[in-house]
Parts: C-alpha cells; sequence; structure tokens
C-alpha cells in the first residue's frame, strides 16, 4: 500500500513544518523536470504545426499524447485512489459522491417500467466508487433489483482495481455488474438510445475531447435518460479559493512525493482542476451537445470546489 511509504505522523509533522509557496509558484515544467514522467515524452512533447493540441495540466501536448500521458497517470494512482481524492477534495469527497447519488435517485420508477429497472453507465469509474453506490440505491433505496450498470474506463489498472473492490460487495459476479475497457469519446460497442443514467465523478477534466465524450453520452442515452456529472469546479468564494489553490498547488504534489512516491502524477491532476471549464461555461458545452439542462445546469458543492451538473436527452415529440 502506498501509505507505508510514510506514515501519517510524518506527514503532519512535514505540513506543520512546511511553508507552501505561493500557488502559482509551483506551476511551472519544473515540477516534472526530474521525474521519469516528463523524461519519457519529451521527444515528442512539442507539437507539430499540423497536429491538434489539448492541455495536459498546464502544458499544451498534440492530442495523440494526453491520452498516453494520463493513462500514465491513472496507471500509478489506481492503488491508492481513494488517498488522492482525499488529498484534492479535503477529505470530503466520500459525502460529494453520497449526495450526488441521491440527488439521482436511481432505480425510481418515474423513467423506466419498475419491472426492468434502470440500466446504467458509469463512465471513468474504473474503481466502482460511484457504481457500487448507484446500484445501493437502486436496491436498498428503490427496491429495484433489476437494475444494472456497467463501470466503464480507458485504464485497464482502474478497472482491475475496481474489480478487486467488487469482490467485497454483494455484487461481485452479478449480471448486475459488467466492466467495459473503453474511451468515453469513442463507445462503438454501446448502442444508441440504450441507456438510462450516464454518469462520469471526477473523470471529464482528463478527457482529450470533452464535447466529443458529451455527444457519445447524448447518443447513447435514451430519450428522456439522464447525463450527471461530478466534478471539480470553480470556487465561488475568494478566500476559500486562495486557501484551496495554496493548499493543491503547494501541498499536494509533495504529499503525493511522500505518500506514494509520485508527485508528477499528482501535480498534473491539481493542474487538470484548474484548466476544466469553470461552471456556466461546461454548462454551455452540456447544451451544445443537445442536452436540455434543469435550473442553472449545476449544483455547487463546498462552495463550487466541486460541482454537479446534468443534463436530459430531449423526447422527440411524435
Amino acid at each position: 500500500m502506498a501509505m507505508a511509504m510514510a506514515s501519517k505522523p510524518a506527514i503532519r509533522s512535514f505540513l506543520r513544518s512546511t511553508k507552501f509557496p505561493c500557488p502559482y509558484a509551483s506551476v511551472t515544467a519544473r515540477h516534472f523536470a526530474h521525474t521519469p514522467f516528463r523524461a519519457e515524452s519529451r521527444p515528442n512533447a512539442q507539437p507539430t504545426n499540423h497536429e491538434r493540441t489539448t492541455h495536459f495540466g498546464f502544458e499544451t501536448v498534440a492530442e495523440a499524447e494526453k491520452e498516453a500521458r494520463v493513462a500514465g497517470v491513472f496507471s500509478n494512482v489506481a492503488t491508492s485512489y481513494d488517498t488522492m481524492n482525499d488529498f484534492m477534495s479535503l477529505g470530503i469527497h466520500r459525502l460529494w459522491k453520497d449526495y450526488f447519488v441521491r440527488s439521482i435517485n436511481p432505480g425510481s420508477s418515474s423513467s423506466s417500467p419498475p419491472s426492468s429497472g434502470w440500466k446504467m453507465l458509469d463512465i471513468a469509474g474504473g474503481t466502482g466508487d460511484i457504481a457500487f453506490r448507484l446500484l445501493d440505491h437502486c436496491t436498498n433505496i428503490n427496491n429495484s433489483p433489476s437494475s444494472t450498470i456497467t463501470i466503464s474506463d480507458i485504464n485497464p489498472d482502474m478497472l482491475a482495481e475496481g474489480r478487486k473492490r467488487s469482490l467485497s460487495t454483494s455484487y461481485a459476479h452479478s449480471p448486475r455488474l459488467s466492466f467495459l475497457l473503453a474511451n468515453a469519446e469513442d463507445l462503438h460497442t454501446v448502442p444508441s438510445n440504450s441507456i438510462d443514467l450516464y454518469t462520469v465523478a471526477f473523470g471529464i477534466r482528463n478527457f482529450t475531447n470533452k464535447d466529443a465524450a458529451l455527444r457519445e453520452a447524448y447518443r447513447v442515452l435514451k430519450p428522456g435518460g439522464l447525463f450527471a456529472c461530478l466534478e471539480f469546479s470553480g470556487v465561488t468564494n475568494p478566500l476559500l479559493d486562495a486557501v484551496y489553490k495554496r493548499w493543491s498547488f503547494g501541498a499536494i504534489p509533495l504529499i503525493g512525493q511522500l505518500v506514494a512516491g509520485d508527485r508528477a502524477s499528482y501535480q498534473y491532476l491539481v493542474e487538470s482542476i484548474e484548466e476544466f471549464p469553470k461552471q456556466e461555461e461546461f454548462r454551455n458545452m452540456i447544451q451544445t451537445a443537445g442536452f436540455v439542462v434543469p435550473g442553472k445546469g449545476w449544483e455547487d458543492l463546498t462552495a463550487g470546489i466541486a460541482a454537479i451538473h446534468k443534463g436530459i436527452k430531449p423526447v422527440e415529440k411524435s
């Protein structure tokens, strides 16, 4: 386990004794300068004029390069995923996830006939954190034992972690739970108009082409189906925003170095939050994909450290 590399008392002592720099002072490329992760990709780091580019944290890279580098990040953090989310969310991601699932109310009879249950797809859901909660809610709250879920992830290491964790649930080897290795931007094995609920939690900011992923979400959902996304977002309180950025950029990469021996992955993850579209912009992207958004289109959690976005695929008028 990654935590064996540094005890919790040692980390607390380190945090008390370290003066973290200004949040943006630690944002430069020097954070990757002494890591294999950066060195491996240097030969092709500068995209040519003919290549489509995107962000990898604060770096601009070719789209083809980003997918491989993100895969490296999540292969590195797969076994310490909960620890990573504890750092990124100040320890409250579990409460956010619980609320996210309750706000969806999966398995309710208002969407699908009670006998058929919901057909759900959890994207970038490798470890099963959201999927197991969704199935529990269907079963225990809405008495929908026929509801099913597919956990999809582009990273085989994350899916392997999910399979391992499923063994400690009642869904292990159950037909209600399946796993799919797939890219969210091309879900060609998932039929159009086949899904009641599409969820993605703390994953979409890592996608190379978010617009393509949103279009695929729209395609696979049934008319009336729900897109629901939980993601780190833009903090709405200026004081909290300053504190959170200082924590994110000053502490998290250093703790990643201590607990997992991996500063580069954690540095990318905090930079990816800063690069992700803020609430209104992401709401507009969801609408552009064809969804109808309820209300203003999002709900802030903990003053916007995270936000829930939802979209409904319209039912065609006959």
